[in-house]
């Protein structure tokens, strides 16, 4: 079982969105997918609500997240995503202690950039790998970024923070498929949707990777 926690110490980030986009694309490629709704303001919930017949499995976490994390191991889901509150509480950290990889939601500018740094340290104190992705950029213009996407992902190079080489962006397809009851991924061929398939396959591409090096470690591997 595969755990993606969504978190960031800045509200606004977009972890609500991006939670609920990912775990809908997942679920449409197939995936067995639980989605933890970890902020008490419920935001994920209602998204879910909005799916109707197509809702994934949810819970929330006002009693902690280790019993959801203990049945959904029993269940056998491939992934659970977790959405979490702007804040580093008790149940934030126990989020990402819990882990496969944290994903690390950020909108380009220095309020953003500023707040990813108490997440990526209380990553890095569990020990788990995480990775910051921009989003809610400025469209692209062709293939050329907004000056705000490169130069936020040179501050984050800069400080040894691992990102993601493309970028979610401020586009209305991906609130009008949520309200319409489906990630964008799963509304068809849209650029929305694309963005979404680009960053799944990244995420899933790092979890393989994630896992092989915790597999090639465990004693008595054969070298």
């Amino acid at each position: 079982m595969n755990v993606i926690t969504v978190a960031s110490r800045k509200g606004g980030a977009g972890k609500t969105t991006l939670t609920a986009h990912l775990a809908g694309f997942a679920h449409a490629l197939g995936r067995r997918c639980l989605v933890i709704d970890a902020d008490p303001q419920g935001s994920l919930s209602l998204c879910n609500a909005l799916r109707q017949e197509q809702a994934l499995p949810l819970v929330t976490a006002e009693r902690g997240i280790q019993r959801p994390l203990a049945l959904a191991a029993v269940e056998n889901y491939d992934y659970v995503f977790i959405d979490t509150s702007p804040t580093l509480w008790v149940i934030v950290q126990d989020a990402i202690r819990a882990a496969t990889i944290v994903v690390i939601p950020a909108r380009p500018g220095f309020l953003d950039l500023a707040a990813v740094q108490e997440t990526v340290k209380t990553a890095s104190g569990c020990n788990k790998p995480y990775a910051v992705v921009l989003n809610a950029c400025p469209v692209k213009r062709g293939d050329k970024e907004a000056p705000a996407v490169p130069q936020s992902r040179a501050y984050l190079d800069a400080h040894g923070i691992p990102v993601w080489s493309g970028q979610v962006s401020q586009r209305t397809g991906f609130v009008l498929s949520l309200a319409g009851g489906a990630s964008a991924g799963e509304a068809g061929q849209t650029p929305a949707g694309e963005e979404i398939a680009r960053l799944w396959t990244a995420i899933e591409r790092s979890i393989e990777a994630i896992n092989t090096a915790h597999a090639d470690a465990m004693p008595g591997r054969a070298a």
